[in-house]
């Protein structure tokens, strides 16, 4: 029940609440209280806070005022550094242009003789090929001569093997000399084209050295100088100085390449015409050496066949025996299989507990076995006997073929062959002027 409280009446049980009244008294005091004053020891604390903030203006004003004394006074350096180094630059850019100009100048010189080599080179190409079609015709002569060998001597022997690569170095030298005939004319063409890029490269710098000649002689009391707004634009088709290096470079090395090319081109063309010759007479000296280790050895071959074909005959008259021996021992075993088929015929009649699987019955039955087995092995001798037999036949008359072959053989490459080889004309790789197509130019380059 809510208590009223006024001068004149009290509710018989308001002691109970005088405690909270006190409480709630005491709340009400603090808020109505004015506010706390400041301890000495904050009143200390702001006034040295003043005195750095203070300080620490007065310190910033100072290192600005000697900043900015440092900052004219750099600023007047760098600006004269600046200067400088642009002179310096401007300097060595000069000499960096002036030495790619040399460069350019000494390959396009180089390239120049170069070029004028490649041309006598291309003619001495031309003259060599026509030197390498009869002995072409006569190699291919023997190839189809022993196109008529028959049966297995009809073989890639080691003299067809000798003759086809006398075939093969001839259209090897030959197709050499053309390809390098080839790239000789194109080596001519990218000569010229490294020389025209060489030209106008030259031109190019020889424009820049005027105008940076100028630029180095310019200072602050020349005449004409004047600022320009879009002075430091960056132009749309400018380059960077490694773009501008790796550019005159690359024209440099194109053009060392493509020195370095050509004279490879006539180090081959050299070593080719030099060297064909020889191979060429290496290479017929190798085929009649095949030739005549062919012909010994078909000749050996055919004295083998003939002395193997006395041995099958021999042996086909042993294996005729044989095969008479085993039908014999097959027919031999044909008495003691009957007896022990009787027995054991016999023994299937004994009275009651009598027939018993006794060590005699058992014995029988292998001796059965047995005899069956010796049989079965026996006739698989006799057949392989047989097969044997008719296998020697058929080798006799192989044999008789093969010997037939090889004296084929013999006539051929003795006959025909090696006798059409000896019309080959000697080739001697000393003489250059004749098979090389005439003396080499003089490298004067």
């Amino acid at each position: 029940m809510p208590i009223f409280w006024d001068s004149g009446c009290v509710d018989e049980d308001h002691s109970a609440f005088l405690p909270q009244l006190g409480l709630w008294e005491a709340a009400m005091a603090r808020l109505l209280q004015p506010p706390p004053k400041f301890l000495p020891a904050e009143w200390h604390m702001a006034n040295e806070n003043q005195y750095h903030r203070a300080e620490a203006e007065r310190s910033r004003s100072e290192r600005l005022v000697a900043e900015s004394q440092r900052l004219v006074e750099e600023i007047g350096k760098t600006t004269r550094k600046s200067q400088s180094d642009v002179n310096k630059k401007l300097e060595q850019r000069l000499e960096e242009v002036r030495f790619w100009k040399k460069e350019l100048d000494d390959k396009l010189e180089e390239l120049v003789c170069t070029t004028e080599d490649l041309l006598a080179y291309r003619t001495r190409l031309e003259n060599a090929l026509e030197s390498l079609k009869e002995p072409l015709h006569i190699t291919q002569m023997c190839l189809e001569y022993r196109e008529k060998r028959v049966g297995i001597d009809l073989v890639h022997d080691k003299v067809e093997q000798e003759l086809v690569k006398e075939a093969e170095i001839i259209r090897g030298v030959t197709a050499l000399l053309t390809r390098t005939l080839e790239e000789v004319s194109e080596q001519i063409r990218l000569n010229r084209s490294a020389k025209y890029h060489l030209e106008k490269d030259l031109k190019d710098k020889f424009v820049a050295l005027t105008i940076d000649d100028v630029c180095f002689s310019l200072n602050n009391n020349s005449p004409n100088i004047r600022c320009s707004e879009d002075a430091v634009r960056v132009e749309p088709h400018s380059v960077s100085p490694e773009d501008w290096l790796g550019f005159s470079n690359a024209n440099v090395e194109k053009a060392a390449k493509q020195r370095s090319s050509s004279l490879a081109l006539k180090a081959l063309v050299d070593r080719i015409l030099s060297q064909t010759a020889g191979d060429l007479r290496r290479q017929c000296d190798a085929v009649d050496v095949a030739f005549r280790d062919g012909l010994q050895e078909t000749k050996g071959a055919r004295d083998k066949l003939a002395a193997h074909l006395a041995k099958v005959m021999e042996e086909i008259a042993c294996q005729e025996k044989n095969v008479t021996v085993l039908e014999k021992a097959i027919a031999d075993q044909e008495g003691p299989a009957k007896v022990a088929h009787t027995r054991l015929e016999t023994r299937t009649h004994r009275p009651n507990v009598e027939l018993c699987r006794d060590a005699a019955q058992c014995r029988l039955v292998r001796e059965v076995q047995e005899i069956a087995h010796s049989v079965a092995r026996l006739k698989e001798t006799l057949a392989r006997a047989q097969a044997e037999l008719r296998g020697l036949n058929r080798r006799q008359l192989a044999l008789q073929e093969e010997v037939q072959v090889k004296e084929n053989t013999i006539y051929i490459d003795e006959v025909l062959c090696t006798h059409m080889r000896k019309s080959i004309p000697p080739r001697d790789g000393g003489d250059q002027g004749e098979w090389a197509g005439g003396p080499r130019p003089d490298a004067g380059c």
